[in-house]
């Protein structure tokens, strides 16, 4: 902390740090200064003048969003020519606004309506006919109706500032300024919805959103999104048991207000009508729909009989299920059938930089070290594709703290643009890239190093080997994939030694008796000798791998389940159930409901109890691109509809 600075704010004694906007020390006293082009976080913009105060000795009313606090300052915020400013500057912004609360998608959670209902004249003097211009749609998600906007531009600062993309703009100047898309009238761009989520009032909004429900009519339900490692809290507005929306306008968890597009509106695969909802056994070679009851008495008598005779086992774990569902199902492989036989679908590499730094617990780095550490390296990684929270603490730090950024890609990434050093390398030629940097980075405080999927095995190992020899503190991120990719390693979804089979393995082993998927895919595409085995599957659909089981066991999404998931950086953050769909168990409960038929004593954890085991138990020590999910991409609209956009994917190009 730097040094105190003492001032008065409406006769309240202040003390904070030098630097300190007057907005902000307002706030630490319970004063509260209306603004609505200010945004934490963001460059100050000083656009619509209703944070002005007064300053003793000021020969004019003063910006608390831009102005920085002095020893001795005296401000007062509701002085009669504060109070009429702000006044005058509502009536002045409502000049052309339409005034359509009761039909526009932000009534109920409008800043423009809150503070004028708090700050306003309640009448207007103005008498002249307002313009009206037709609203206007930029994407299959982006709304835009001109005459709400009120020209705050944080549209325009976190599309460019924090997403790094910058597909919004201002054209014109003076009264015709208006806010506009980067390709004629349409938008491309990442289509995450931080712009409509960051609009103070219903300028800009969503079109998956609007017009169907209100927010003081949903439920909202804090958990985490269900899609990538990165571990994103959301926000679930909940209405009639259906998921309307996702955002994170509480800046809780780990992401602050950032969400990406998967996060905010890839949840329809949850009621989509191709879900399972009913136990599927194969009978004559067709499925057939039977009660849980007569399913899982085959799958658990079909476990005893290959089990009594000494059969051999599979059983491939998730990256989607919970850490408590990834410890049973470790337990019931080990404990109860006696195997080490159990693997899930790997990505990024883990387990081997496990056993590079083990000892090492300060190692592996957090979420917040990529926006606090002075140095970060990226190999093999497309971050704004396929780690879109990574990438916006990196930019923030970028812009907050001044970090430099090194880059080693096969090709362009958003990343270069903040790069001071970039190199480009194939696949196989990381390590010989990240040696040519050696000496800028030898010459940093200190350093973290993010690698994607395609550096493996030794290539880890020289990696970690590199930065051991630069001596700085060096931090590593292994990417992974999925929600809880990092969960299922931690929880023990690898085998504990060289008896057991991995994934691979397993789908080429003549003699697997059984084969057991949860939550997994494993047999996409692929022709396996195991496809002989008996085979039960846990899945949302009837997947590749559903379509050749004996036995196909309807399971509930993540979002339908409370429990623990572990992000990419090692943070531990609760799921928490938001609806319910009739017919499906959770991994859980299956697990749980097998092992009372089979007699097993797991010693299953509580979902609530286990979250502090698992928080204290963790070791610590190229897949989807941002328009895709494996699986769960295939039954969301609102992906589907992007990849048909103008221009195709939005991809971005350097």
């Amino acid at each position: 902390m730097g040094d105190l600075v003492k001032l008065q704010i409406d006769d309240k004694p202040v003390e904070v740090p030098a630097g300190t906007l007057v907005i902000n020390a307002a706030k630490t006293v319970g004063i509260e200064i209306p603004a609505f082009c200010y945004y934490e976080g963001l460059s100050l913009q000083a656009a619509c003048r209703m944070c002005l105060v007064e300053v003793e000795k000021s020969p004019k009313l003063m910006t608390a969003c831009t102005l920085a606090v002095a020893e001795g300052m005296v401000v007062r915020t509701d002085t009669p020519q504060v109070v009429e400013a702000r006044k005058s500057m509502l009536e002045f912004l409502l000049t052309n606004h339409p005034l359509d609360c009761p039909v526009c998608d932000k009534g109920g959670e409008c800043e423009l309506q809150d503070l004028t209902f708090r700050y306003g004249a309640g009448q207007s003097r103005f008498s002249e006919i307002k313009q009206h211009v037709p609203e206007q749609q930029w994407s299959p998600i982006v709304y835009f109706d001109a005459p709400r906007c009120i020209l705050c531009y944080r549209c325009v600062r976190i599309c460019k500032e924090g997403m790094g993309v910058g597909a919004l703009g201002i054209i014109n100047r003076g009264a015709p300024t208006e806010i506009a898309p980067n390709v004629g009238d349409h938008l491309e761009c990442d289509e995450c919805g931080m712009c409509i989520d960051i609009c103070p009032v219903g300028a800009l909004t969503s079109g998956s959103y609007r017009y169907k429900t209100r927010p003081w009519e949903m439920k909202h339900v804090g958990t985490v999104c269900a899609h990538c490692s990165n571990g994103c809290t959301t926000t679930l507005g909940v209405y009639d048991n259906r998921i309307m929306r996702g955002n994170n306008r509480d800046r809780s968890g780990i992401n602050g207000e950032f969400l990406c597009v998967k996060g905010r509106y890839a949840f329809d695969f949850v009621d989509h009508p191709d879900r399972l909802r009913s136990p599927l056994m194969t009978v004559g070679g067709r499925f057939e729909e039977v009660p849980w009851s007569k399913a899982l008495a085959a799958v658990a008598s079909k476990f005893e009989e290959v089990k009594q005779r000494g059969g051999k086992f599979g059983v491939i774990g998730s990256t989607r299920t919970t850490n408590e569902e990834n410890d049973c199902l470790q337990k019931f492989a080990r404990g109860g059938l006696g195997t080490e036989n159990i693997d899930h679908h790997r990505t990024g590499d883990l387990v081997t930089l496990l056993a590079a730094v083990r000892g090492r617990a300060d190692a592996l780095a957090t979420t917040e070290d990529l926006y606090r550490r002075k140095a970060i390296l990226v190999v093999g990684a497309d971050l704004a594709q396929q780690h879109p929270l990574l990438a916006f603490q990196i930019r923030a730090n970028w812009r907050h703290h001044q970090c430099r950024v090194y880059t080693v890609t096969r090709g362009p990434v958003r990343e270069d643009s903040l790069s001071v050093l970039r190199v480009r390398a194939e696949e196989g030629g990381e390590l010989a890239a990240v040696e040519s940097l050696r000496d800028a980075l030898k010459a940093e405080p200190e350093l973290v190093i993010l690698f994607g999927d395609a550096i493996q095995g030794s290539t880890v190992r020289g990696l970690v080997e590199f930065g051991d020899s630069l001596g700085i503190p060096v931090k590593y991120v292994c990417l992974l994939d999925y929600p809880n990719s990092r969960g299922a390693v931690e929880m023990g979804l690898t085998p504990r030694d060289e008896t057991g089979l991995t994934l691979p393995e397993m789908l080429t082993s003549p003699d697997l008796d059984v084969l057991w998927v949860v939550g997994a895919n494993p047999l996409k595409g692929a022709s396996a000798a195991a496809a002989g085995a008996f085979v039960v599957v846990q899945d949302l659909f009837l997947t590749e791998t559903a379509q050749r089981a004996d036995i196909v066991l309807p399971a509930a999404s993540a979002y339908e389940k409370s429990g623990t998931i572990t992000s990419v950086c090692g943070e531990v953050q609760r799921l928490t159930r938001a609806v319910t769909t009739m017919g499906v168990k959770t991994d859980l409960e299956i697990f749980q409901w097998l092992a009372k038929l089979m007699q097993l004593d797991l010693e299953a954890r509580p979902t609530v109890s286990g979250e502090a085991e698992i928080r204290t138990g963790l070791i610590r020590s190229a897949g989807d691109t941002l328009f895709t999910s494996g699986t769960l991409g295939r039954y969301c609209k609102v992906l589907n509809s992007l990849r048909e956009a103008p221009g195709g994917l939005y991809q971005w190009t350097s």
